[in-house]
């Protein structure tokens, strides 16, 4: 079991999530990135290469962020997916999603 603790972090509109996510602490760290997403301008580019795990509660995790920028008006991108995350989301046909956004 990876130990390595989920952060989000915000600097200069990069939205940074790194650590392992998994079931047990994914919904403190969707609360903490739903909260900088808030305080987000009009564009938002999130950084998952610093990502140590790879899990279904991730992409969830995504799409509720999307969900909540887009309501915001945040123009919301990705970068860094790992490439096992990309596999993952291609089981739900969401890999265009994920790597359609810069």
């Amino acid at each position: 079991m990876n130990t390595e603790t989920p952060r989000a972090q915000l600097e200069a509109g990069v939205l940074s999530v790194s650590g392992a996510i998994d079931a047990h602490n994914v919904v403190p760290l969707r609360a903490e990135g739903e909260r900088l997403i808030r305080t987000a301008g009009d564009s938002l580019t999130v950084d998952l290469a610093g990502l140590s795990t790879t899990h279904s509660v991730i992409l969830s995790m995504l799409l509720c962020w999307s969900r909540l920028a887009e309501k915001q008006g945040v123009s919301l991108t990705f970068k860094g997916a790992p490439e096992r995350l990309v596999s993952l989301a291609a089981l739900s046909n969401l890999e265009d999603w994920l790597q359609s956004r810069p």
